[in-house]
C-alpha cells in the first residue's frame, strides 16, 4: 500500500510541477508581451525592416480571456496594422528609410499589391526603399518592384515566369479507397466539388482559372512595368525565355539594379543616410515599430467612430475565430457597432472563399437589420466569393481590389459515402426504421433517388435564395444574375463592369465612402471582431493537437500533409456550402 502512495504522491507532485511550469511560461509570455512595445525606442538614423516572413492576415485579432483579463491581447501584425506603420513612419524623422531584406512574404496578391501602394505613398516623402534577396519569389518582387534600389546576391536566383494554378483531382482515389463524395452542385462553374467527380478539369473550370490567372498578371505587369520602367510586352518575353532566372539576366533584363553580398547592400544603406562604415546601422523590425506607431496615431479627439468589422477565413455554422468567420462573433459584432450611438457607419472588410449557406444567410440578416439604420459599406481582399459574395451583396457599396477573386455565385452539397470501403474491410451496415425517410444519410449506404432528390431540392431553394440576395443587393435582373453567376469567379476589374461591385480600391477608399455616407470628417476606428477565449479549456488541451499535427506533417511531409488537410477540410463541412470553386494558391 506505501508503495502506490509513493507512485500516487509523484504523480501529483509531477503534474502540479508541469501546471506551475505552463502557468509561470504564460505569465513570462504576458509580462514580455506587455512590455515590448513599452521598451521600444526608435534612435536617429533608423531603418525599417520589413521582413514579412510570417502569415499576414488582415487582420491580427483581438482576444479577451473574461476570467483572467491580464491576458488580453491586440496585435498589430495585421496587414493595415503595417499600412498604418509604414504611413506613419514617413513622418518619423528618425526613419530614414525602409529596407526589404530577404523577405519570402507569406501573403496574397491583393495583400502585396496593398503593401506596395503603402511603399509608393512612404517614397512621396523623400525617403528611400531598397531591397535585397538571396532568392526573389515571384510575390517577393512583386513587392520589391517598388524599391529605388533591387540588390540580388551573386549566386542567387530570380522567379519570374508568369502565373500558375494547381489542382488535384481523387476519382480513382475514391474507386481504390473505397471511399466516394456523394454529390450534388448548382453552376457549371461550381467547381469545388470537381475533383472528385472527375480524374482531369474540366473545359469550364479551365476558362474561368485561365481569365482570372490573366488578368491578375496582367495586373501585376503593369504594376511592374510603371515602377521598373520595363514595358510589358518585354517584361512578358522576360517571363516566357526566363530572362530573369540567374542575376547577371535579371540585371541585364532591367529587372534588378545591382548584384552584391548582403554586407555592401547594408554599407549602401549607410552611405544614402550618413552613418560611417564602422558603425552600426540601427534597425527596426516591422513588428516592432507596428507596435510603437500603433499608440501614436490614433485621433483620440475624435468622437465619431466607423467600426471596421474583420470577415477572414471559411465560413463556419458556429462562434468563429481568428481564422474562421462565424455568425456567433460577426452578428454580435454587427449588432455592438449597430447600437453603438458613436459609430456612425460600418466597414466589412471581406477576405473569404465563403463556407456554410446557412451561416450565409445568418449574417446577411444581420447586416440587414444594420444597414436600416447606418451605411454598410463592403473592402473586398483577396477573396470574397461564394459566400463572402452572398453576404458582401447586401451592403450598401462594395469596393473590390482589381486583383480581387469575388462571384462564384453557385451551392454545392457533399457527403462522404464509405459502402465500398465497408464491403472491402468486411462490415455491413443493416438498417431498422420506422418511417420510410427515417435514414436520411448514412455513411455505409449510397444516397438513394429519394434522397438526392431531396438533397436537390434544397440545394435549388438556396441557389434561388442566393441568386435573390445578389438580384436585391445589386440591383439586378434575375436574368442578368443568371448569366454572371453559375459559380463563375471574377476579378474585381472584371466584377465592376457586370455590376457585383462598385468601385476599384482598398481599405481606405471603403472608409471615405463611409465617411461620407455618414457625412462625418473626423473619426475613429474600432475594430471587431474581439474573441473571447477560455484559458481553463486551452490548458486542458495544452501540447495535444500541436503535437499530432507536428507528428503528422513530418511523417507524411508538408505536401502530403497538406493535401490531407485539404481532403478532411472538405469532408468537415456541414449542410450546403457557398464556397470558391478550388483551393486558392496561385504559385
Amino acid at each position: 500500500m506505501s508503495f502506490f502512495k509513493r507512485v500516487l504522491s509523484t504523480l501529483t507532485g509531477i503534474i502540479l510541477f508541469c501546471m506551475l511550469c505552463v502557468v509561470g511560461l504564460i505569465i513570462v509570455g504576458v509580462i514580455a508581451g506587455s512590455t515590448s512595445s513599452d521598451t521600444v525606442s526608435i534612435k536617429p538614423n533608423s531603418v525599417l525592416n520589413l521582413k514579412l516572413d510570417f502569415p499576414i492576415k488582415d487582420y491580427a485579432g483581438k482576444i479577451e480571456f473574461k476570467q483572467y483579463t491580464f491576458l488580453n491581447e491586440s496585435k498589430k501584425n495585421g496587414l493595415f496594422n503595417i499600412i498604418d506603420a509604414i504611413n506613419y513612419a514617413a513622418t518619423d524623422d528618425n526613419i530614414k528609410g525602409i529596407s526589404i531584406d530577404n523577405n519570402f512574404v507569406d501573403a496574397g496578391i491583393t495583400q502585396v499589391k496593398a503593401l506596395r501602394g503603402a511603399l509608393l505613398k512612404f517614397k512621396e516623402s523623400g525617403k528611400f526603399v531598397v531591397a535585397y534577396a538571396d532568392v526573389f519569389s515571384q510575390k517577393d518582387y512583386y513587392l520589391s518592384s517598388v524599391a529605388d534600389t533591387i540588390y540580388i546576391n551573386p549566386a542567387g536566383m530570380m522567379e519570374f515566369k508568369g502565373l500558375y494554378s494547381e489542382r488535384l483531382y481523387f476519382k480513382d482515389f475514391q474507386e481504390k479507397s473505397g471511399v466516394k463524395m456523394e454529390v450534388v452542385r448548382l453552376g457549371k462553374y461550381k467547381s469545388a466539388v470537381e475533383p472528385f467527380l472527375s480524374n482531369e478539369m474540366s473545359d469550364n473550370n479551365r476558362e474561368q482559372i485561365s481569365v482570372y490567372l490573366n488578368a491578375l498578371w496582367k495586373d501585376i505587369k503593369q504594376d511592374i512595368s510603371v515602377t521598373r520602367n520595363v514595358p510589358v510586352d518585354q517584361l512578358n518575353l522576360i517571363a516566357d525565355s526566363l530572362l530573369a532566372r540567374t542575376p547577371k539576366l535579371a540585371k541585364s533584363s532591367g529587372l534588378v539594379d545591382k548584384i552584391a553580398y548582403h554586407d555592401e547592400y547594408v554599407n549602401g544603406m549607410k552611405k544614402a543616410i550618413g552613418v560611417e562604415d564602422k558603425e552600426t546601422l540601427e534597425m527596426v523590425s516591422i513588428l516592432d515599430y507596428s507596435n510603437f506607431a500603433s499608440s501614436k496615431i490614433k485621433d483620440y479627439s475624435a468622437k465619431d467612430r466607423i467600426a471596421v468589422i474583420y470577415a477572414q477565413g471559411d465560413i463556419m455554422y458556429g462562434e468563429g475565430d481568428e481564422n474562421t468567420i462565424g455568425q456567433g462573433s460577426m452578428n454580435a459584432s454587427l449588432k455592438k457597432a449597430r447600437e453603438d450611438e458613436k459609430v456612425k457607419a460600418v466597414v466589412l472588410r471581406i477576405n473569404s472563399p465563403g463556407g456554410s449557406a446557412l451561416a450565409s444567410e445568418l449574417i446577411w440578416r444581420e447586416i440587414e437589420l444594420t444597414k436600416k439604420v447606418k451605411p454598410v459599406i463592403v473592402s473586398m481582399g483577396d477573396l470574397a466569393a461564394s459566400g463572402g459574395y452572398y453576404i458582401a451583396s447586401n451592403a450598401h457599396k462594395i469596393i473590390a481590389e482589381p486583383t480581387t477573386i469575388t462571384g462564384s455565385i453557385g451551392v454545392f452539397g457533399m457527403l462522404p459515402n464509405g459502402k465500398q470501403l465497408a464491403e472491402n474491410m468486411g462490415i455491413n451496415a443493416e438498417q431498422v426504421i420506422t418511417n420510410t425517410n427515417a435514414v436520411t444519410y448514412s455513411f455505409f449506404e449510397p444516397l438513394s433517388e429519394t434522397q438526392h432528390k431531396y438533397i436537390k431540392e434544397g440545394i435549388i431553394d438556396i441557389y434561388d435564395l442566393f441568386s435573390t440576395r445578389v438580384s436585391d443587393g445589386r440591383n439586378l435582373t434575375r436574368e442578368q444574375v443568371e448569366e454572371i453567376a453559375q459559380g463563375r469567379v471574377w476579378t474585381g476589374s472584371d466584377a465592376i463592369k457586370i455590376g457585383l461591385v462598385d468601385e476599384l480600391g482598398g481599405l481606405d477608399l471603403a472608409l471615405k465612402r463611409a465617411a461620407e455616407a455618414a457625412n462625418i470628417e473626423t473619426y475613429r476606428i474600432n475594430e471587431f471582431p474581439v474573441f473571447e477565449k477560455d484559458l481553463d479549456k486551452m490548458l486542458r488541451e495544452f501540447g495535444l493537437v500541436k503535437a499530432k499535427e507536428t507528428i503528422l506533417e513530418e511523417e507524411l511531409g508538408a505536401e502530403n500533409y497538406k493535401l490531407l488537410k485539404e481532403i478532411k477540410a472538405l469532408t468537415d463541412k456541414k449542410g450546403v456550402q457557398l464556397l470558391f470553386p478550388f483551393s486558392m494558391e496561385i504559385k
